[in-house]
């Protein structure tokens, strides 16, 4: 354990209160991209299957089956379509799935706000790091006056990089990371947009449950 924290320690030691606070950047970033993983895992991000099985049961139909099916389905989009599903279309109605549709998709961006400034402040901190360090490099230089080592000036220079390079080492996987879950979310919100205009769309022209029964009485009677 003691060779692990080593290198840390010597790092945090040569960058300073900069170095520390990129690691500490660093450990919420990885904390936040291993929390958004799992959320989108147990929310059914990307897999459709069951819900898709249950609209091509409501396509056909087959009112009953299609809400059990969803209701079973691992998906967060499922309470979405089963309430479009069971429930009578009305502009109320609608506005009340296309609430919950957002809703469902804000809890997917959470964090999203987090890892962009991660992304944004890591590489200014590493930045304003280096300034720091050669305004303290140039400051020794000065101090040594007219017996000027080259190696204290070097060593300087890249004492003061380490803190860029830091930086940037954060806010690039953070960013890149970011991108993944933005570009899921999108597919997320077009499957979804997708998904509700066919759930909606043979409800227009089919008779509901109970006006359907007395139709048929009644053509059967004349």
């Amino acid at each position: 354990m003691t060779d692990l924290l080593s290198p840390l320690l010597q790092l945090l030691d040569l960058g300073g209160p900069v170095v520390a606070l990129l690691s500490l950047m660093s450990v919420g970033a990885l904390a936040a991209i291993f929390w958004k993983l799992w959320q989108f895992r147990a929310s059914g991000v990307g897999r459709h299957r069951a819900v898709e099985t249950a609209l091509a049961q409501w396509d056909e139909g087959q009112r009953a089956r299609a809400a059990e099916a969803l209701a079973a389905a691992p998906s967060h989009v499922a309470p979405v379509l089963a309430a479009v599903v069971l429930a009578r279309r009305t502009p109320d109605e609608d506005a009340r799935v296309d609430a919950m549709a957002e809703a469902a998709l804000t809890r997917l961006e959470r964090g999203f706000r987090l890892l962009d400034a991660i992304a944004q402040t890591a590489p200014l901190l590493g930045l304003f790091g280096t300034v720091l360090g050669m305004i303290e490099a140039f400051r020794a230089l000065q101090g040594a006056g007219a017996a000027v080592d080259p190696s204290l000036l070097a060593g300087g220079i890249w004492v003061a990089l380490l803190t860029t390079a830091i930086g940037l080492g954060v806010a690039m996987p953070t960013g890149l990371a970011l991108t993944w879950f933005e570009s899921r979310v999108a597919r997320e919100r077009l499957w979804l947009d997708g998904a509700l205009a066919r759930a909606r769309a043979p409800l227009a022209a089919r008779p509901d449950d109970a006006a359907a029964p007395r139709r048929a009485v009644a053509v059967h009677a004349g």
